[in-house]
């Protein structure tokens, strides 16, 4: 039904009043301003991923093509985790992106190729191939989510969740000193810059206005960008000859399947299920729905298993793994509009945007220190999250032991990857990824370390549903309602 429409002049109360609930259809006008606040709220962590796979890969004229693929896909993957298509999708405002999760071990498959000598175009073959056959794991995985959780256990999901953001510092450090291979790699008006960003980032940050604060990376980023102009670091002379529109082509690059870089990208769609699982529960009790009980499970399922799915498809349309993200859960107490009718808004606008490939030459353009600024914070933020998540684990003996081997191995082959040199090629090339050998070291010892009685009482009991303490947790570790005690569902 369609609400009163002197509505869409309240504002949603300390206690998460929602202007509109779930199943409402809110009127043209409030729906899409709601759909342009989670758009801004979400676009840079849509196109970022893409664009530093082909600034380190050097994947070139190909950027802008990949950069519309990325919005275009995150418009259907919205829509099909709002909409529900049979058993996909959980049915909640949810928007789809691109995940950062996978960045590490993307670049990783990249460079194998690429040490192989392979094309740009070899190289985006193998990515989506790929992927596209890892994606199946996530799709498998949906339908046992919640009894394997005895093995994804949390302390293990955060280790691997910081080795994450922990392995892609050196990616944004590099940008923000000037790129790879940059002849002034260093130099001070790079790291200027950066810090620029870097600074309006965080003053915008200290702001009470919400809105400001979801706005204060794309803000930093503008702001570098117009400075970088002024400098002359971005030259707009190439753009006559990006073309008008891009056609989405399925496997446009070809399709390739390389075993090496196939399993760590597999076990990351192992992980990222699990983080999936903590913003559907979050989206969950923001959108005044249930947190325990048969529908959530459902929608818990539902939701993995569209996330599986909207990557799948979207390697097809030549982009990255997606997942669903966290920003819009900010979004929807900002407005008060839970309506997941507005999910359509959103992959409208995506869409559209993803069939313009000037988009994304022009981000393109942006200087490589400018996104370092901008990147170094999100990459620490998912290292935090990671943090955030062993210490609600909790940091006994037994979890710090599993914690240290397995970051230590880690950024052990991170920082010194001669240490495999003797190793078989394939050996090397799976285990000299920090993820992989940290996410193997973390399971293998979480399931051969004794938890002590409570601890495994405790893991049991969360097994089959997951009670409203769980979601709390997850709510706090998303770094929503700031200070406030989330209220239980009537």
């Amino acid at each position: 039904m369609t609400a009163p429409a002197d509505r869409s002049a309240q504002a949603p109360t300390a206690s998460n009043e929602l202007i509109y609930q779930l199943d409402d259809r809110p009127a043209v006008g409030p729906a899409i301003f709601a759909a342009l606040q989670h758009v801004l709220a979400s676009f840079v962590a849509i196109i970022t991923p893409t664009l530093i796979v082909g600034s380190v890969l050097g994947l070139g004229e190909h950027v802008p093509y990949l950069v519309s693929m990325a919005l275009f896909v995150s418009g259907l993957g919205t829509f099909v985790q709002a909409r529900r298509i049979g058993p996909i999708g959980s049915g909640l405002l949810c928007l789809q992106g691109t995940s950062f999760g996978f960045l590490s071990v993307i670049l990783s498959a990249g460079f194998i190729v690429k040490g192989r000598g392979g094309s740009p175009e070899d190289i985006l073959a193998t990515i989506f191939g790929v992927c596209f056959c890892a994606a199946f794991i996530e799709i498998v995985f949906s339908q046992f989510i919640t009894r394997l959780r005895k093995v994804i256990t949390p302390v293990v999901t955060g280790t691997i969740i910081c080795l994450m953001g922990l392995s892609l510092i050196k990616v944004a450090m590099t940008d923000m000193a000037g790129g790879y291979g940059a002849p002034d790699l260093g130099a001070l008006d790079n790291l200027a810059l950066a810090g620029v960003v870097l600074a309006v980032i965080v003053l915008f940050n200290r702001f009470q206005w919400q809105v400001l604060r979801l706005s204060a990376v794309i803000i930093g980023l503008l702001v570098g960008s117009l400075i970088a102009w002024q400098l002359g670091k971005i030259d707009f002379a190439g753009l006559a000859e990006v073309p008008l529109v891009s056609i989405p082509q399925p496997f446009k690059f070809g399709f390739a399947f390389d075993l090496v870089a196939f399993i760590p990208i597999a076990v990351i769609f192992l992980i990222t299920p699990l983080e999936t699982t903590g913003d559907l529960t979050a989206n969950s009790m923001i959108s005044r729905q249930p947190v325990s009980g048969p529908l959530y499970l459902r929608r818990i399922k539902s939701g993995v298993l569209a996330d599986g799915c909207n990557s799948a498809m979207a390697a097809l349309f030549n982009s990255l793994p997606m997942t669903t993200f966290s920003q819009n859960n900010g979004v929807i107490q900002l407005t008060g509009v839970a309506s997941r009718y507005v999910a359509y808004y959103i992959a409208a606008i995506l869409v559209l945007l993803g069939l313009f490939p000037i988009v994304g030459a022009v981000l393109q353009l942006m200087p490589k220190p400018v996104l370092g600024g901008a990147t170094l914070i999100m990459f620490g933020t998912v290292a935090v999250a990671g943090v955030k998540i062993l210490a609600e684990a909790g940091l006994q003996r037994r979890n710090m032991l599993i914690v240290a081997i397995s970051i230590g191995l880690g950024l052990g082959v991170a920082g010194v990857p001669e240490a495999l040199s003797q190793m078989p090629e394939a050996i090397k090339n799976i285990f000299g990824s920090p993820i992989t050998i940290g996410a193997f070291s973390a399971i293998l010892l979480n399931l051969f370390l004794p938890s002590d009685d409570a601890q495994a009482a405790e893991e049991s009991a969360s097994t089959d549903a997951p009670q409203y303490s769980d979601a709390e947790q997850a709510l706090l570790r998303l770094g929503l309602e700031e200070g406030k005690q989330p209220q239980p569902n009537a």
